[in-house]
């Protein structure tokens, strides 16, 4: 069950540099369906998240209670079954998604679950006095929400949401399992040509390591931005 077998270890095989660089570009073709699936996801993700965040915290149990469910289905629910639901699983139904739609819906309403988590601490967060303050100013709910708490709460929550979209910007590579071109499906079709399954991962690793550190240098900016506001 358990095993590891080792025969004629060649170490140059490990990584051929030219191969890699001859099929770069062909690899590079899938960063914009890369960036396409996890941008739309997020985006989505956030504004899903956010009603979730708020019916969450009501108050009534009509909200409160179908949120709880779809956050602990989304978040006890492994995302590569879901795109396999979504995307081989509806055509059973007589509904059929494009891959990339199948990605980026599945992204995004499985994302909006811990978007919500993060929202909805975030929220709780700010001094209950704020709202207190809003209504003595005559603000209604959504405009005290909006004027007053989501600024504040939206300093608080930046760092985690980062770290969600960055955990996204990896997780597209499952996307390849549903045929999305994006990067390790790229790779995996040079691997297949070329029979060099090694090279080609290790180049599909640098290229989400670089597209990775990109993103963390704008997460940093946007840190220090709203941290000046403290």
């Amino acid at each position: 069950m358990f095993g590891i077998e080792i025969n004629d270890v060649n170490l140059e095989k490990l990584f051929v540099p030219e191969r890699a660089w001859e099929n770069l570009p062909f690899v590079l073709e899938g960063v914009p369906y890369t960036l396409l699936v996890a941008i739309l996801g997020m985006l989505l993700g956030l504004v899903i998240g956010f009603f979730l965040a708020v019916a969450r915290g009501s108050g009534n149990r009509l909200f409160r209670w179908p949120a709880r469910l779809y956050i602990t289905l989304m978040r006890g629910t492994p995302i590569l079954v879901y795109l396999f639901v979504l995307y081989f699983g509806l055509p059973v139904v007589g509904i059929t998604l494009s891959a990339s739609m199948a990605a980026i819906i599945g992204f995004a309403t499985n994302s909006a679950a811990y978007i919500a988590e993060i929202n909805r601490s975030s929220l709780n967060s700010v001094d209950h006095g704020q709202w207190e303050s809003a209504r003595a100013l005559g603000f209604s709910y959504w405009k005290s929400m909006r004027r007053i708490i989501m600024p504040q709460a939206t300093r608080i929550a930046i760092p985690p949401l980062a770290n969600v979209f960055l955990d996204i910007l990896k997780a597209t590579s499952l996307a390849a399992m549903i045929s999305v071109p994006e990067i390790l499906n790229k790779a995996q079709i040079v691997a297949g040509r070329t029979t060099d399954s090694l090279t080609m991962y290790i180049l599909a690793a640098m290229v989400y390591l670089t597209l990775t550190l990109i993103f963390s240098v704008f997460q940093d900016y946007l840190e220090r931005r709203y941290n000046k506001y403290l």
